[in-house]
This record gives structure tokens, sequence and C-alpha cells, in this order.
């Protein structure tokens, strides 16, 4: 069985889902501490041609406080209708807006006081399910894992073990993170994917990479994405 674990993050971009697309499982880690200035509650898209970063707002938040704990807050007012003008304003003339502006409304429809890992799954499953990726994905805080005491490399090997994987993907950015001969010695294979350079059309300007993954969908048919997921190498 092929696993993959990740931080929960807020419609990804493209290696995201090539991860989730290559795995029979995937895992979001969300009972590991909430990094502020992360992807987990924000990420960027294409406005008037240039990078636009767009965060939904979260409750304050002590130092050591989980991903799963972390709330999506109220103020400032209506910050998800502004947010979904936003995407409107950038993306209402994009050849796909129709079929995903509904897909990206949903996820944010009366999300206010969700824990973020929620509202993060629900816009990496929505996504999937729009790709037809049949990968089972789940949420670390709900499988019973039992070993928040351990850390780091040792814990992603006993998910492992816990799971009967015997291949574990990671991104090719967690190289330097994990070790392969101690996850050979644990009987399984350690893989890293690094995506491919991906462009495609988008509004008549400079191409602008690696945004989120509502940038892809806007721009490219569902088929077209879908060849996407296979644009990656094996490290």
């Amino acid at each position: 069985m092929k696993l993959a674990l990740m931080q929960p993050y807020l419609f990804p971009y493209i290696g995201y889902f090539q991860l989730i697309n290559a795995a029979d499982k995937f895992v979001l880690y969300d009972d590991v501490a909430f990094i502020k200035q992360g992807w987990i509650n924000r990420n960027n898209i294409l406005l008037n041609g240039n990078k636009h970063l767009f965060t939904v707002p979260v409750k304050s938040v002590s130092s050591n406080a989980l991903i799963n704990e972390t709330l999506i807050a109220e103020m400032p007012l209506q910050w998800d209708k502004k947010l979904l003008s936003t995407f409107r304003s950038a993306y209402s003339k994009a050849p796909y807006f129709d079929a995903v502006y509904p897909m990206i409304e949903s996820v944010f429809r009366n999300c206010v006081g969700l824990p973020i890992s929620i509202l993060a799954k629900n816009s990496i499953e929505v996504v999937a399910h729009y790709l037809n990726i049949d990968s089972v994905i789940s949420l670390s805080s709900e499988n019973g894992y039992a070993n928040r005491q351990l850390k780091a490399q040792e814990r992603v090997i006993d998910i492992c073990k816990k799971e009967n994987a015997s291949v574990y993907f990671n991104v090719a950015g967690g190289v330097d993170l994990y070790d392969t001969e101690t996850f050979g010695a644990s009987g399984i294979q350690l893989c890293f994917l690094k995506a491919n350079p991906i462009e495609y059309p988008q509004m008549n300007t400079s191409f602008v990479p690696w945004l989120s993954i509502i940038d892809v969908l806007m721009f490219n048919s569902p088929q077209e994405t879908s060849g996407f997921l296979n644009s990656y190498s094996v490290l």
C-alpha cells in the first residue's frame, strides 16, 4: 500500500495533488502544530496578472496549538464574502470559471468557527472529486494512531506501519527530513516526488507558476489538469 502524509493546506498547488494521486491513502497531518505564515490557511492566486496572497483568518492561537484546534475566525466581518469577491474579480473571465467557482464557493459556505483543518480538507476533497482522484483521504487526528509522543521521522514511520504501507511518498522538499535507510529498515520504500515545471495560458500575461490549484482549474479542463497529475519525477 502506498501512503502519503502532509499537513492540510488550503487549495494547495498542483504538486500536492500529484502526491495525493500517487498514493492509495493520503493522510492529512492535522494533529501537529499550526504554523503561522504557512499554507494551512492561505495561498496565492493570479490577480491582475500578479501573484496575490489570500488568507483565511483564524482565531489567536498559542505557539503550541495544533492545526485541528485552530478555528476559523469571524473577524474581520464578512471576510468570506470579500474573499469570494476577490476570486470572482480574478477569474470571472477564465475559461472554466463557471465550472470551478461554485465549487470554491461551496467550500467557504458556513465555514466560520470550523477548525481550519476541516476547511482545508474540504478544499482538497472537492478538487479530488472534480478530478476523479480516488485516493482515500483522512485526518490523522481521527485515525487513532496514538503516537503523538513520537517526533518527526519516527512518528511518520509509525503511521506507515499502522497503515501497513510498503511505500511512503513525500514531496521533494522533504529530502533532508527523512532517511531512506531508516525507512528501509522498517520495510518501507521512501520516495520523493518532484513536480515538473507546468505552464499553461493565463490572462494574456507572463506565466506565473506554482499558484493555488484554483488557478490551474480556472484555465484548464479537468482532463488537462488530470494530465498534469503525472508530470513529476521520482527521486
